[in-house]
């Protein structure tokens, strides 16, 4: 297999640029207490292919500016900011904010480094930290705060180094963990380290190193307080591996491998996703396996530290979004497909031909019965998108690529409808 560093590396640099599978950012799932662990489901259990859920897609304004591979955060006003991410030939330092009374957009201040493939987090006290990325100097290990109050920005505390795809988390004690990532313009340096930014002082600290060098992969605060990170991409090979931070101890410890994996065992080089559900378990769902995409889903138990295979989504697919709605199902939207080509250096390269549709399908997995369901289909087709939870229980959709490779303005709105 022709190494996903150098594929990644073209899909970020050499076009910001071409259409591939992406990561997108999404709000942090809220800490729930688990109420029970799951029992291990029938290996038998299928995807429901039709949908009973009274749900709508509407087209809402389109933002100032298309835009993939940014990042969306839902602020204390049930606002959302949008930030950064790239255009064709450009990485973007624009920040603009929806707002769902009114289905508008408007600009607000421009961070003061273009930056895509970065971090941003809600801090408590309503301030939002932008961190790390990637744009025309390479990796940045500058970070900048966003103050609703006035609009603009301001420079905070650099990390010890810079990266991009990380994860970002807050803890319970305010203090924000960033792990892993690359450091390498060419995505092959890849980090085991970690660090913790304090908002009180301002500034990074280093903590324990992971485990495991990783980027593309997940993080999830747990309801105790720790941080599972899961999967990703490694040095050169992809990583069932996953592991737990311990804030109190400032340590990483290594819990159960991914499992399933369409038959090969793990999600490859990310693109997958990770939800906390309302009963403490972590649902991991698709990715990109050599070959093209996944359709597998699985479970993480806290209380045992392992993995469970659960229903296979509807339709494979990486680079999706995936949000949990108020009433604990989750939705998952878009993504991309990929094409395997055997015949140049063995590698398999992303695409994003619009095969059935798959890129605009989304379905809704429910944790009751451990099942999917086909959803309605989003308005556009699109991967490299974002998707934020509104505080009326609605799902805004903004930006992305489409399947020829145009960069998204667009934006639309799922609502739930009544459910069943």
């Amino acid at each position: 297999m022709r190494s996903s560093h150098s594929r990644l590396a073209t899909t970020i640099i050499g076009g910001l640029f071409v259409a591939a599978a992406c990561t997108s950012a999404a709000t942090p799932a809220p800490v729930v207490t688990p109420t029970a662990s799951p029992a291990t489901p029938s290996p038998t259990t299928l995807a429901t292919p039709a949908s009973s859920v009274q749900e709508t897609w509407t087209a809402t304004e389109a933002m100032i500016g298309a835009r993939r591979e940014h990042t969306a955060t839902l602020m204390l006003d049930g606002t959302v900011l949008v930030v950064g991410g790239y255009i064709i030939g450009e990485v973007l330092a624009s920040a603009e904010l929806y707002d769902p009374a009114s289905g508008s957009w408007a600009a607000t201040g421009n961070i003061d480094v273009a930056r895509g493939d970065h971090t941003t987090t809600l801090l408590p006290d309503g301030r939002v930290l932008v961190a790390g990325g990637i744009g025309d100097r390479g990796p940045f290990s500058s970070a900048e705060l966003y103050d609703p109050a006035t609009g603009s920005w301001t420079a905070t505390g650099s990390m010890g180094g810079g990266r991009f795809f990380p994860t970002a988390t807050l803890l319970p004690d305010g203090r924000v963990l960033v792990a892993g990532g690359s450091s390498g313009i060419d995505a092959s340096e890849l980090l085991w380290s970690a660090e913790l930014y304090d908002p009180d002082t301002g500034s990074w600290t280093a903590t324990g190193s992971m485990g495991a060098a990783r980027y593309l992969h997940t993080a999830t605060l747990l309801p105790d307080g720790r941080v599972l990170v899961a999967g990703g991409e490694g040095e050169g090979a992809a990583l069932a591996s996953a592991e737990l931070y311990d804030p109190a101890s400032g340590s990483w410890i290594a819990t159960g491998s991914l499992v399933g994996g369409d038959g090969h065992g793990f999600l490859e080089i990310g693109y997958q996703t990770a939800t906390l559900l309302a009963d403490g378990t972590v649902l991991a769902t698709a990715g990109s396996y050599f070959g093209g995409p996944l359709s597998s889903a699985q479970l993480y138990d806290p209380s045992s530290g392992s993995w469970i295979a659960t229903a296979n989504l509807v339709e494979s697919r990486s680079g999706h979004t995936a949000t949990l709605l108020p009433d604990g199902r989750v939705l998952v939207a878009g993504g991309a497909i990929a094409r395997c080509d055997s015949t140049t250096t063995g590698g398999c390269i992303e695409t994003n031909a619009p095969v059935s549709g798959e890129l605009a399908s989304a379905e809704v997995y429910d944790p009751g019965n451990r099942s999917w369901t086909a959803a309605a289909n989003m308005v556009e087709t699109r991967g490299g998108h974002t998707a934020t939870l509104l505080p009326d229980g609605r799902v805004l959709v903004a930006g992305g690529y489409s399947p020829i490779g145009e960069v998204l303005a667009s934006a639309e709105l799922y609502d739930p409808g009544s459910g069943s």
